[in-house]
């Protein structure tokens, strides 16, 4: 098979390699991607950094038009790539074209930010100067990602960092470097200049940590575990380095009497089991009032009783695969622990066959569940859910906040006084009223609190928070 090399200072590199695996037939090798070394890692960086001085000056039609151009192919070839996102990542065929939309609409909405590069001027409180506030891009960035969003998350840090600017070493989660391989190949066929963008795959242990290691990375942005964020934090801290971190969620959604039965379930299905369940997004913990409680569960385990999981490619399929058995393992390690403490599994839990091996899971409905099991604190980024049963709105919002996470947050309600309370007290980055709690639009703030975020917010206007450094300069008249 070919090897999908990486790129560095302009050049496909590498020979040594990893499979791909397919989590929906395990039988299938999606392609062969190349291991990052230390030295591969070295290079990237000392490409970057050469690449900077000139890319930094470049005029911002010249950013327009590659952004542009990434964008287009990518839409035009939204069929295939998603397609490839399915394979190697488990997302349904119609989650992952719709993924790669995204990314898409990502570089479309960076290109024009390209064009409305602004900054101040002001008066100076003193006679006869005048003082101008700009945005210089930051310098060589380190850009980690997860393999949940193998081409949405890559697109919403890449995008930005060229609009402004930046270069690049991008090391992707080792499980789906094919979407990753695939942005990189668009952009450089785009026009890009050498060493602007460098791809090196490989492990985080390798590839991460030389990142880490070398002090002229600028700046890091990260989504992924919560400790891997914290050994980047500490690293990053030591060469005062900018640092972005996007980790873990434990999120709510809460379920109050007056809420419309059939808008309730829909979101909560759609946030807890949708996409495996594998998104920091999800909502792992329903948290529902007593008196719709058990008309919720009813009407829920129905809807889970219609769910099918199969093939991410295979037409009717709601549900994928687990991305891969480390992470299958976890998700049943966690349905034990959650039984052992006392909740009632009320629906799914089991590993299921289908004509291709796969790593399959039913989606798992827990209930009688409190705020204090591991079950409902923990994250377990797998298609497995507990109801938090509670007597009113007030123990509802109490327990949602009760968690060391704040990510994102529902509320089903028909009640505009409760909706507008939530959205004022809610402790989480991002609130949804009859809505899924996954699901945010590519040209807003994305990012949470307490220790799901740290740093500025990613996506939207507010990606130049990061990706750039604030500069005053004063001229006397």
């Amino acid at each position: 098979m070919t090897i999908y090399q990486n790129l560095i200072a302009g050049e496909w590199v590498g020979s040594d390699a990893t499979k791909n695996i397919n989590p929906s037939d395990t039988n299938e090798v999606v392609g062969l991607y190349a291991d990052g070394t230390v030295e591969d890692t070295r290079n990237a960086i000392a490409a970057a950094k050469a690449a900077f001085p000139a890319w930094s000056r470049s005029g911002i039609w010249e950013r327009h038009v590659i952004l542009k151009k990434a964008g287009d192919e990518i839409m035009a070839r939204k069929d295939e790539l998603g397609a490839l996102l399915a394979r190697e990542e488990g997302k349904t065929l119609p989650e992952a074209i719709g993924e790669t939309i995204r990314a898409s609409q990502i570089f479309e909405f960076f290109a024009g930010e390209a064009l409305r590069l602004a900054g101040e001027i002001i008066p100076s409180v003193r006679p006869n100067i005048g003082v101008e506030i700009t945005r210089d891009p930051l310098g060589v960035i380190g850009i980690i990602t997860p393999w949940n969003f193998p081409i949405a998350i890559p697109a919403w840090k890449i995008a930005p960092a060229l609009c402004y600017g930046n270069t690049i070493v991008f090391k992707p989660a080792e499980l789906v470097p094919g979407c990753s391989w695939a942005i990189v190949d668009i952009l450089h066929r785009a026009g890009l200049p050498k060493g602007v963008l460098n791809l090196v795959m490989g492990k985080g242990s390798v590839v991460g940590q030389t990142m880490l290691d070398s002090p002229d990375v600028t700046g890091i942005t990260f989504t992924g575990s919560t400790g891997t964020g914290r050994r980047i934090a500490a690293a990053s801290i030591e060469h005062n380095r900018k640092f972005q971190l996007e980790m873990g969620g434990k999120n709510p959604m809460v379920v109050l009497d007056d809420a419309d039965l059939n808008v309730a379930v829909e979101a909560a299905a759609n946030s807890g089991f949708f996409s495996t369940g594998q998104r920091c997004t999800a909502s792992s913990r329903l948290i529902v009032t007593e008196g719709i409680h058990d008309r919720f569960v009813a009407a829920l385990t129905e809807k889970l009783q219609t769910l099918v999981v199969d093939n991410a490619l295979k037409s009717g399929t709601h549900i994928g695969p687990v991305v891969d058995e480390r992470q299958l393992k976890t998700d049943t390690d966690y349905i034990e622990i959650g039984k052992q403490e006392g909740a009632k599994l009320a629906f799914g839990g089991e590993l299921i066959s289908r004509e291709t091996p796969g790593f399959y899971l039913q989606p798992t409905l827990f209930t009688e569940a409190t705020n204090q099991m591991r079950i409902s604190r923990e994250e377990i980024f797998g298609p497995v859910v507990s109801v938090i049963r509670v007597k009113d709105y007030e123990e509802a919002l109490a327990t949602a906040n009760d968690t060391p996470f704040g990510l994102s947050a529902g509320i089903a309600t028909t009640s505009l006084k409760h909706a507008t309370h939530f959205k004022r007290n809610s402790e989480a980055g991002m609130v949804m009223v009859n809505l899924p709690t996954a699901g945010v639009d590519f040209h807003v703030p994305f990012g949470g609190r307490k220790g799901s975020s740290y740093g500025p917010r990613e996506q939207g206007k507010y990606a130049a928070e990061f990706y750039t450094t604030v500069k005053t300069a004063y001229t006397l008249a």
